[in-house]
């Protein structure tokens, strides 16, 4: 077996180990169903009510979607923005921190109250945790350009503008598409919980009903839906970085040899 090829396998195989090794300690242990649930359990569950699932696993699909495309524009825009003056870099930077700093889930209910039981709360939890490190990643590549670089293509009579579309911008796309894979997985966080405090549809809202009547194995199903969902949004996201900066991975690769 070559390295690539164990390197392609590498995840599933864990994977699967996991599940067999968690399955084992269940029966081993004689753990009871209350505390932990089998995974054979989980996918008995899915298959059973999987019209169920399926609903509830495309609502927060959706919904979470939704926030993160929200999340990608204003963040892509305020982004540029900080980046664009160290200044403005240095002035905004604490203001943001002190934003994203305040929990998410302490919104949910204002939200709830402002928009009422449903979709919208969730999408907008899911934008609100997603935004600040698409921001944050922007604006670093862009203010961290070096200023020997500026200092030269202003010298050969470049402005600002050209300065930030030719060498900024891209200089930027690996962390830009680095931040995507961490607010992908922030925004499926933000729409489950926002679905579990007010929801009429989801794998949040789910996991709350279930987890009410003690149905622990849908409960175990709609979380491991929920993995693989956020595993499947980011294998994208990290495939699509890969096809947009392979200049990046190039030279980390030629630095490596």
């Amino acid at each position: 077996m070559t390295s690539q090829t164990a390197e392609k396998l590498a995840p599933w195989l864990f994977t699967v180990a996991i599940f067999l090794i968690w399955e084992g300690a269940c029966a081993a242990f004689n753990i009871n169903t209350s505390v932990l649930q089998p995974p054979s359990a989980a996918f008995a569950a899915m298959f059973k009510l999987w019209k169920v699932f399926l609903y509830h696993s495309w609502v927060t699909l959706w919904v979470t979607m939704v926030g993160f495309a929200l999340a990608v524009g204003f963040g892509v825009l305020l982004g540029l923005v900080v980046g664009w003056s160290r200044a403005i870099y240095r002035g905004l930077y604490p203001v943001m921190i002190g934003f994203n700093t305040i929990p998410k889930v302490a919104i949910v209910p204002l939200l709830i109250l402002w928009f009422g039981i449903g979709e919208v709360p969730a999408i907008v939890t899911a934008f609100l945790i997603s935004f600040f490190p698409i921001v944050v990643n922007i604006a670093t590549g862009l203010a961290t350009t070096e200023p020997e670089l500026e200092d030269v293509l202003r010298a050969l009579g470049a402005s600002k503008l050209d300065v930030m579309l030719k060498v900024g911008i891209p200089r930027a796309l690996p962390y830009f598409f680095g931040s995507l894979k961490v607010a992908i997985t922030l925004a499926f966080v933000g729409t489950v919980v926002s679905e579990t405090l007010g929801a009429n549809a989801g794998l949040g809202f789910l996991i709350a009903q279930e987890g009410a009547s003690f149905r622990m194995a849908n409960v175990y199903a709609a979380l491991l839906l929920l993995a693989f969902e956020g595993v499947l949004m980011y294998a994208v996201f990290a495939w699509t970085e890969q096809r947009c900066t392979r200049w990046a991975f190039r030279s980390q690769m030629n630095a490596a040899g």
